[in-house]
């Protein structure tokens, strides 16, 4: 028997898949590090009794049902509290404009098979999240950028953009992706004057908003936000999970939008129900479980742990870094001096123990070279405060390697 294994032929495959794969989360295996690139949940934070009591009460309470393509009672739960914790968002959607998804990334490439065809143009903050920028590129769109600041998105240049396209014929934007709360990775969020505008010009200028919501409960203020999709609800296609809420590995996260889209959206679905089973275990999870007390746990926690990061950068970076304090979510953005390259002293933080996202990954044209991404809420506090000495350390000694070579660092853009 023959048992050397035959190199497929990759001249076959699609054009439109990358040869690099999306780096995800996890930039480096050493279990010894302190990742700080990992963008988890923390683990100490998921309900496992509730969610072990739940998935046996699915086999016992629910039967074959429960494994059946329909599932149980459990995907009727499930619309009915997606479309109640909805409208406390401010969100009145009926349950024919939810679709459950397999996570909030899922809902991305979704809408973008939805409405692109290849060379559409798919408009988007930079930074923004990796994953978007891979679902868009596979659906062969042009991507243009748009800057954040400590307010979100920077809507006057995106209007200018706009203006200058229809006043030279060229194309004008199919969607526009957005993360309007706690950014990943920027951790800023959108102003309410800034949403309006961007409400107006999806309407003037017949684009779609998609609005990545995946942080929105992990809110460290208890200031409550308009929605995109409350501001222009036909113009706009809302995406959220229960990844961060309930725990990652589920995989379920939900779309709302107009019953027309939703309706295509099934198609792209092939008929299929998203894990009827894992809807069953969720469904009993979220009828036990104090759900206001378990959001204001997580909340708590992660604002400690992002107090502790902040603290750490403070005392060990000082001013010679940057950042806006987010005011939820996962991740804190860092800036550092034009002539620092993120990318370049990754190694360095490796050999040191740490672990970070390089800026460049979530700009559609790798420059953000200067930056890089940190998450708070995977690790321990003090592994959070080891994580910046390292990382401190890592910088020091890139400081020092560019200046005994002798050599500016090259500016990307």
């Amino acid at each position: 028997m023959n048992t050397v294994q035959q190199v497929p032929d990759l001249s076959r495959l699609s054009s439109r898949i990358p040869a690099a794969p999306s780096i995800g989360s996890t930039t480096v295996s050493q279990p010894d590090h302190i990742h700080l690139s990992f963008g988890f949940a923390a683990d100490s934070l998921f309900p496992l009794e509730v969610l072990e009591q739940s998935a046996l009460q699915a086999i016992r309470q629910d039967g074959t049902r429960a494994l059946q393509y329909s599932g149980a009672p459990g995907p009727r739960y499930i619309l009915d509290w997606i479309q109640r914790r909805a409208a406390s968002h401010g969100i009145q959607a009926g349950t024919a404009q939810i679709l459950v998804t397999n996570g909030a990334t899922q809902g991305i490439a979704l809408a973008a098979q939805l409405l692109l065809e290849p060379g559409d143009e798919v408009w988007v903050e930079a930074p923004t999240f990796f994953s978007a920028l891979q679902a868009f590129r596979l659906c062969g769109a042009s991507i243009q950028a748009f800057p954040i600041d400590g307010d979100g998105v920077q809507v006057d240049k995106l209007e200018q953009a706009l203006i200058g396209a229809v006043r030279e014929g060229r194309a004008l934007p199919k969607l526009f992706y957005t993360m309007p709360v706690y950014h990943n990775p920027g951790g800023v969020t959108l102003s309410l004057l800034r949403r309006q505008q961007l409400a107006d010009l999806a309407r003037k200028y017949n684009f779609y908003i998609v609005e990545d919501d995946a942080y929105a409960e992990l809110n460290f203020t208890g200031q409550t936000y308009t929605t995109l999709y409350e501001l222009a609800p036909e113009r706009t296609i809302y995406l959220n999970t229960f990844s961060k809420i309930i725990a990652p590995g589920i995989r379920l996260g939900w779309m709302i939008a107009h019953p027309l889209l939703v309706s295509r959206l099934r198609i792209l679905m092939l008929g299929s129900s998203t894990a009827v089973f894992t809807q069953e275990i969720v469904a009993h999870l979220l009828d036990q479980l104090d759900f206001e007390q378990h959001r204001e746990q997580l909340i708590r926690h992660y604002r400690s742990q992002r107090d502790s990061m902040v603290a750490a950068i403070r005392s060990e970076l000082g001013d010679q870094v940057s950042f806006a304090l987010p005011e939820g979510g996962f991740f804190l953005w860092l800036t550092f001096p034009d002539t620092v390259n993120t990318a370049e002293m990754q190694p360095i933080a490796e050999q040191h123990g740490v672990s970070y996202v390089a800026g460049s990954h979530f700009y559609h044209d790798h420059s953000g070279h200067n930056h890089l991404r940190l998450c708070f809420s995977y690790c321990t506090e003090e592994r959070l405060v080891e994580g910046i000495s390292h990382l401190a350390a890592a910088y020091r000694e890139y400081q020092e390697e560019q200046l005994h070579q002798g050599a500016d660092i090259p500016m990307r853009y």
